[in-house]
């Protein structure tokens, strides 16, 4: 895993230099920067190495494959082998032990459906010489980010958006994806927080023509959402099947030429990949977890007793408020788009600790999204209950609930005033209360809709679909990348193997989730290898005590960063209203923490981030 960079700008090579050098924390073992004539003059290729495979110099990029195919390459292609073979029955030769050259030489026999034979993690860009063109993809889940700026033909491309910001004196910041953030704590691909730059999607390829400046997206890979699940097998036979795909994408994850571990939070997910992954090996497997001292924060127990059956070298990772406040300050550097999921700072905090014993961690992350494993999953069925009364009825009753003083009702009547149940599972994870915006988005549309909105499935897999689509890939993806590579630490999810994730399309919503038991056949195959008592606990999220420590020892640090002042200097948010919601969350009536690190964090990007760009 890497920092890839690029233009057909013509930028000094200085300061090609100080945007490279601006995310050298993704890749610290080497930097490498190249240029290529071409028809549109110059280009230059820039990356940061993170050597993970093949250690030897003669892997470093940018890599030149048969004198015409240059790359750079962000990410792991795990089945390189199987194509290395394939490739060299058919005469292609290798120099170098890693998968970058393999990539090369599958798009000079593949072209562009090159992509459809990787199953690994990726965001690249080759510099065809021959046909004078860049070709660029990314990976079917989205997990590698890809930035770029297209005007012209000026084109330029980053693995993180500061890279492309350093010296662009063409770019905005948009109004509209401040206010997007504001309402999803993220902002959505394809847009960026400037108005110039996009995001290359996931499951997505592009061509970009050096003659002629045309630039042509393409999606080459999509879940099958609008086909009903046609898995004719049985439970057992289905997880006979599931556990032989993670198993072989647990196993074909722990191969790298340095020492790998695996995130164990205790619960489902993390738990069977530690099992799966101290089956697939003869090592012993490093597990790592964060604990709080916070009560109802501290789940480590739970991590503590699966590693001890599984006879890990496990590692506890203490968090207080002071190792907390540290990485705030930092926040913007590496999340260099305004982002608010509080669970990215004990993910940064985990990451930063584990790099010290391993450069490679293996995670659960997309075990929820493909197994119905939020808690909001669960909520669809209270919310069909109110679903059968006729909308005039919930009317009333919508006026009757959120005269209740509590959090908990307002939001329940906010969900139940909905036309229809999608409408309400959007509001479960859509910010219901927006009073406090001057520009409320309080009615979203963009196209992954059609995850949700098309009806050849059932609520509880359109649901899912969705989040695939989009909380998946705009906040968790976004989160796990971030703050892994932060610390030049590389993270691998089996979950989210193409393979397994089109699997679990095909299965009957009964064998993942079936009256309140969720991703009930990862479960079935967990307790084959953990005994299932270590489980029967409420699921938990990997949270932060920020309610607490806004209330105590971050109080100071919220009221200066967020006063009355400062307040006015945000856009589209209504200061004298927010200031009374921080009162109220201060003085314990009401809990506004995820507003608040909402607003701290975007604070913090304008602040550090947005100087000298205006607003559009």
């Amino acid at each position: 895993m890497c920092g890839i960079y690029g233009t057909t700008i013509p930028y000094k090579e200085q300061e090609v230099k100080e945007k490279l050098k601006r995310t050298s924390f993704r890749g610290p073992d080497q930097m490498g920067l190249k240029s290529y004539e071409s028809t549109l003059g110059v280009i230059t290729f820039g990356h940061n190495r993170l050597s993970i495979i093949d250690l030897d110099s003669r892997s470093n990029q940018p890599l030149a494959y048969e004198k015409n195919i240059h790359i750079v390459f962000n990410g792991e292609i795990y089945n390189f082998k199987e194509i290395k073979e394939s490739l060299s029955k058919k005469g292609y030769l290798f120099t170098t032990t890693s998968d970058t050259e393999v990539i090369c030489a599958a798009y000079l026999e593949y072209g562009e459906e090159c992509v459809k034979h990787f199953n690994g993690m990726f965001a690249f860009v080759i510099f065809d010489a021959t046909k004078q063109l860049l070709f660029g993809a990314k990976d079917r889940m989205g997990q590698k980010p890809f930035y770029y700026y297209l005007n012209g033909k000026d084109f330029e491309f980053s693995s993180q958006i500061s890279s492309i910001a350093l010296f662009n004196s063409n770019l905005t910041i948009s109004r509209n994806s401040i206010q997007e953030f504001l309402a999803w704590s993220s902002v959505p691909s394809p847009h960026s927080i400037f108005n110039e730059v996009k995001k290359l999607e996931d499951g997505h390829s592009f061509t970009f023509d050096l003659q002629n400046g045309i630039f042509k997206e393409k999606q080459y890979w999509d879940i099958n959402y609008l086909s009903l699940p046609e898995y004719r097998g049985s439970f057992l036979s289905a997880q006979e099947h599931l556990e032989k795909l993670l198993s072989d994408a647990t196993k074909i994850r722990l191969f790298a030429d340095v020492p790998v571990g695996v995130f164990l939070s205790g619960g489902v997910d993390s738990s069977l990949i530690a099992a799966l992954a101290t089956k697939s090996t003869s090592k012993k497997i490093k597990t790592f977890c964060v604990r709080f001292n916070e009560k109802g924060f501290n789940e480590s127990p739970y991590a503590q007793k699966v590693a001890d059956y599984l006879d890990t070298e496990h590692e506890v990772i203490d968090c207080d408020y002071k190792e907390g406040i540290d990485l705030l300050d930092n926040f913007s550097f590496y999340y260099d788009e305004p982002f608010a999921d509080a669970s990215a700072i004990p993910s940064m905090l985990l990451a930063k600790h584990t790099k010290k014993q391993v450069t490679v961690a293996l995670s659960g992350d997309g075990g929820d999204e493909g197994f119905l494993g939020y808690h909001r999953y669960n909520w669809i069925d209270k919310i069909n209950f109110f679903m059968k009364f006729p909308y005039p009825i919930r009317k009333q009753m919508t006026k009757l609930i959120s005269a209740v003083p509590n959090y908990r009702f307002k939001v329940a009547a906010n969900v139940i005033d909905s036309k229809n149940i999608e409408e309400a599972y959007l509001k479960t994870i859509f910010s219901p209360n927006q009073s406090w915006m001057s520009t409320p988005n309080s009615n979203p549309q963009f196209e992954e809709l059609k995850y949700l909105m098309n009806s050849n499935k059932n609520i509880y897999e359109r649901a899912a679909n969705f989040d695939i689509k989009t909380y998946l890939n705009w906040d968790i993806n976004q989160k796990v990348d971030r703050a892994s590579m932060a610390y030049s630490l590389e993270t691998r999810s089996p979950f989210l193997d193409y393979r397994v994730m089109e699997f679990a399309q095909t299965l009957p919503t009964s064998f993942k989730y079936k009256s309140g038991n969720q991703k009930k056949i990862l479960k079935e195959i967990l307790y084959k290898h953990v005994p299932k008592s270590i489980f029967d606990r409420p699921k938990a999220g990997f949270a932060m005590p920020f309610k607490v420590w806004f209330r105590e020892d971050l109080k100071e640090y919220v009221l200066d960063q967020l006063s009355l002042e400062n307040l006015n200097s945000i856009y589209s948010i209504k200061p004298e209203v927010i200031s009374s919601m921080i009162e109220s969350h201060m003085n314990g009536t009401w809990n506004h923490y995820p507003l608040i690190w909402k607003l701290l964090v975007l604070k913090q990007w304008l602040d550090k981030n947005g100087q000298g760009f205006s607003i559009q």
